[in-house]
């Protein structure tokens, strides 16, 4: 039976489209929902490493009295058409809408349809910060690592899309909305519920981790975004695991296979694919007593997921020379805000970049 047979009442229809996402609608549903149990949407990618992290969150999630409704939102050219119209009636009949990502042109086409009268917006990483400052700003919802640039016409064709969603996560009469967020918040949207996550299931369920000796690094995507510069960015996780011991790299699950292999090849560094999101990798253990990361999420969520442990969390500076031609005017401050509003961790200067060296042994096996 159903752990939620014979339940009335509006439900809560929650929508994740990464693994990272899943994890934060979980830690909301512990600490604000607990028992209740959602109706748990995955609006599957096509990347293989996002789609197999998915599904071990998914299978946490049954664990956790969760109904988990897989959809291939992009499983070909009808993919979409038949995805909205299955959810149609779902959403109609939704209560409060749980999401992890409003500058998902798929979500802000589904807030279009639902009349729910409580929007619950989980963190996304980063992106939340932007995501409250543009909302509180009036602005429209564009990605950092896009803003500044001209609008494409994919971007008019769906901009009054856009536009209908954020009024859907505005505040208004018979509508609330909140964000659950362990980020830091500079600019609250007037009427807009924050509420601190503080990565309170993740302890209870994980660890605490065996601490090893030496240091982790921890992957980014900014070359896959086109924000930094591939060799500078090589040569700087050249430098940092050398100047700290580390011998695992964790990769982030968008990071190329070329450019993991690279990195392999040029460092000598382990490189882990993670089956689960860092925080819940690293709660597992074992994890290196130090872990050196550039401005991402997790210098924002692993000290509060590794807190008691004695795991310390250092962040290394972006120099503004590894920016691409490419990358947008507004990456440098974002990424410099992301460090500066960091608590609990120790910030590091920019390494130089120097020329890459020649290759050593590398290893590669998967977490």
């Amino acid at each position: 039976m159903s752990p939620r047979a014979g339940r009335t009442g509006p439900r809560t229809l929650a929508f994740v489209e990464s693994p990272v996402q899943l994890l934060n609608v979980l830690e909301w549903a512990h600490a604000h929902a607990p028992g209740a149990g959602l109706d748990l949407v995955v609006l599957s990618p096509v990347d293989p490493m996002t789609r197999g992290q998915l599904r071990r969150m998914a299978e946490l999630a049954r664990e956790e009295g969760h109904e988990i409704r897989w959809e291939e939102a992009r499983g070909g050219a009808g993919a979409p058409l038949r995805t909205i119209g299955g959810l149609a009636v779902p959403l109609r009949r939704a209560g409060r809408v749980v999401l992890g990502d409003p500058f998902s042109r798929y979500v802000q086409l589904l807030l279009t349809i639902t009349r729910a009268p409580d929007v619950v917006v989980v963190d996304d990483g980063t992106a939340t910060m932007e995501f409250a400052g543009q909302l509180a700003r009036g602005e429209r919802l564009v990605r950092w690592h896009r803003k500044g640039g001209r609008p494409g016409p994919r971007d008019l064709f769906l901009a009054p899309v856009s536009a209908a969603a954020r009024r859907r996560l505005t505040p208004g009469a018979g509508r609330t909305v909140e964000v659950f967020t362990s980020m830091p918040m500079a600019d609250v949207p007037s009427g807009v519920t924050v509420r601190t996550h503080t990565f309170a299931w993740t302890r209870d369920r994980f660890g605490p981790p065996r601490v090893t000796r030496g240091a982790d690094l921890v992957g980014t995507s900014l070359v896959e975004t086109g924000v930094v510069d591939a060799d500078a960015y090589v040569a700087a996780v050249r430098s940092l695991a050398r100047t700290h011991g580390a011998r695992r790299y964790f990769a982030h699950r968008r990071e190329t296979t070329e450019k993991l292999h690279r990195l392999a090849v040029e460092t000598g560094l382990e490189i882990v694919r993670p089956e689960l999101p860092l925080e819940l990798v690293a709660r597992r253990g074992p994890v290196g007593r130090t872990v050196v990361s550039f401005p991402s999420t997790v210098v924002h969520t692993l000290p509060l997921a590794l807190a008691g442990t004695g795991v310390e969390v250092a962040v290394c500076d972006i120099d503004p020379a590894w920016l691409t031609a490419h990358a947008s005017p507004r990456a440098r401050g974002f990424l410099a805000d992301v460090t500066s509003t960091a608590k609990d961790v120790h910030r590091l200067r920019s390494v130089p970049a120097p020329r890459p060296a020649g290759p050593t042994a590398a290893r590669l096996r998967t977490s």
